[in-house]
């Protein structure tokens, strides 16, 4: 059910990278951890550091009206 939701938004954005950074974000965001900053979401993801989720927050280019709706 999740890769659906995930799939419904996937060609909002332009390059592969956000794509998968905005899947791992929403997986984390759903997952049960206690605090949820960007660094326990890229840890959650198997990253080292949260330079990906906070590209996609502040520097990938998205509708995220569209995302949204």
């Amino acid at each position: 059910m999740l890769a659906e939701v995930l799939g419904c938004f996937a060609g909002r954005f332009g390059r592969v990278e956000p794509r998968r950074a905005a899947g791992q974000f929403v997986t984390g965001l759903l997952s049960e951890l206690e605090v949820k900053t960007c660094w326990q979401l890229a840890e959650q993801a198997g990253h080292a550091r949260p330079d990906a989720m906070q590209r996609l927050l502040y520097r990938a280019v998205w509708d995220a009206d569209a995302v949204r709706d």
